[in-house]
């Protein structure tokens, strides 16, 4: 084979991306690597799900009392062991655990980054066979060495190194970003690499697709319904009616808008005033590769990115998705403000 179409591995694509910086130490890259190694074990459990004792539910709930499923726990346990090994990593923080852990061993004493995970999103969904997945986000330490604080977690998500999803549908596709674009891999099961295949991804600046929980309808904000309502409109300068399409797993909804454009609504409620997503697990990771694509992500009002958390699995309202389609709520929502300021 001509080594021009040879497939680019993510192991030789971020070595690769390593010379452009001069003071890289590769402690980054090695990281990234070893998430990726721990999605193809969760990749072939998820896959293989419905032939064994995996699937469905441990009758407990985690810290967000929410019902713990069984891959769940197979997920945060496969991810932790390989950042633990790996080195790079000296400290974890998981939506499946109600404190971080400190990874206080040889091979870590001096590692530089912290992980925020959200092993497996959208688990509610693996008995139905819909497409499910993994988020992570990386940060450079605060901390001096030793064990890790909370300190090191509460950053803001502009303080990201590095953040990405695994999603695990008719392909499994690795999407990242360190900030400097973003890039995606799907996993060629012939050789079990993940090989470059999205290089550079952007976001469409405007979409046709609209992508939230009209269940909920009643308990939105003014502004969130008339967003809506806009969306369900005829308009002759756009390509109203948009297609209302929710999948209910947050990495299949943004993984999808993200290649087409389009936007995903998860705004607060009159039950969820707070909003309901993790601005740690999965807000900030996904506003990052929101951003590096050319999209954007509020909460409503500010960026999700300069949030600042108080605690791990803090929540947050989520407006995500084409530029343009998030700035339209935007409009909308200032526009309830104004007619509440009287």
């Amino acid at each position: 084979m001509n080594d021009t179409n040879r497939a680019i591995t993510l192991d030789e694509f971020v070595i690769l991306r390593e010379k452009d910086f001069p003071h890289a130490t590769g402690d980054l890259s090695k990281l990234i690597r070893d998430i990726g190694l721990a999605a193809k074990i969760i990749n072939r459990e998820v896959n293989k799900a419905g032939l064994v004792d995996i699937l469905g539910t441990t009758g407990s709930n985690n810290i967000q009392g929410e019902e713990v499923q069984k891959l769940d726990i197979f997920a945060n346990h496969e991810m932790i062991s390989f950042l633990k090994s790996g080195g790079q990593c000296a400290g974890i923080a998981s939506e499946e655990m109600e404190e971080f852990i400190s990874v206080d061993t040889m091979v870590s004493r001096n590692a530089k980054y912290v992980v925020c995970m959200d092993p497996l999103d959208g688990s509610s969904n693996i008995d139905v066979n819909v497409s499910i997945g993994s988020i992570f986000s990386i940060y450079g330490r605060i901390s001096e060495i030793g064990p890790v604080t909370s300190e090191d977690f509460l950053q803001k998500g502009l303080k990201q190194v590095a953040a990405g999803y695994v999603i695990y549908g008719s392909s499994t596709m690795l999407v990242y970003t360190t900030g400097f674009g973003v890039h995606g891999f799907t996993l060629d099961p012939s050789i079990g690499e993940f090989c470059l295949s999205h290089k550079n991804i952007k976001i469409p600046e405007d979409g046709c697709i609209y992508s939230i929980n009209q269940g909920y309808y009643a308990q939105f904000e003014e502004g969130i319904k008339a967003y809506i309502r806009y969306c369900q409109e005829l308009g002759s300068d756009t390509s109203r009616p948009y297609s209302l399409r929710y999948i209910g797993s947050l990495v299949a909804d943004f993984h999808r808008n993200l290649i087409k454009g389009g936007i995903y609504l998860y705004p607060r409620t009159t039950t969820a005033p707070n909003g309901k997503l993790r601005l740690l697990y999965e807000c900030n990771p996904m506003a990052l590769l929101a951003e590096q694509a050319g999209g954007l992500a509020i909460d409503g009002a500010s960026s999700i990115l300069s949030l600042q958390p108080e605690t791990l699995h803090e929540r947050t309202p989520l407006i995500i998705g084409s530029k343009r389609m998030v700035e339209k709520v935007k409009e909308f929502l200032l526009q309830e403000q104004e007619i509440l300021a009287g």
